[in-house]
């Protein structure tokens, strides 16, 4: 399988999470087709959007990863839950559970994605404040992400990364098995 050819699905709450995740797919070598699935505006929350559609994703990769090089990542803010409740709120909605062969990450931040962001800009942070949006400016984050990159890939975080993001590195090595191909 070629990284070239690989399609990747990203199933996000909002344009921030779609910005960040296709930005660092991209700074990481993934030249690849993105197909985002991103809430329509005033339709539900974005995490029940991200939790409805999960399921129906994680169907359709199946069915097509052996005809396809193809990889699901998926985004939900913890909000004010764990991440492991998150994960677990997911893992109901399948049938059989996510195996370890699968290109399938998830990435949840705790609190939501502008944690991870305002990190990133150097911000010290924890993961139960609310931290602001970029509204209209969500590719602020594109030089914020390319360090990010580098320290997940070499998994060489700083001691003061949140726990969230750590987690979120270690998913990524769920993709890993594509560019190699």
């Amino acid at each position: 399988m070629s990284q070239n050819r690989v399609q990747i699905v990203i199933l996000c709450e909002d344009r921030q999470q779609e910005v960040f995740a296709r930005y660092f797919l991209e700074q990481r070598g993934f030249n690849s087709r993105f197909r985002a699935k991103i809430n329509p505006p005033g339709s539900q929350s974005g995490e029940q959007y991200v939790r409805t559609e999960y399921a129906k994703e994680v169907q359709a990769y199946r069915q097509n990863k052996n005809r396809i090089s193809l990889a699901l990542v998926v985004i939900i803010d913890a909000d004010q839950f764990t991440v492991e409740e998150r994960l677990n709120q997911l893992a109901n909605t399948l049938k059989n559970n996510r195996q370890p062969d699968e290109a399938i990450a998830i990435f949840i931040p705790k609190r939501n994605i502008e944690t991870w962001i305002h990190h990133l800009q150097g911000t010290l942070v924890d993961e139960t404040t609310s931290y602001g949006k970029f509204v209209n400016n969500e590719a602020s984050c594109k030089g914020d992400i390319k360090q990010l990159v580098n320290q997940c890939y070499s998994q060489n975080l700083p001691n003061n990364v949140p726990p969230s993001l750590q987690k979120a590195c270690e998913e990524f090595q769920r993709l890993l098995p594509l560019l190699k191909d």
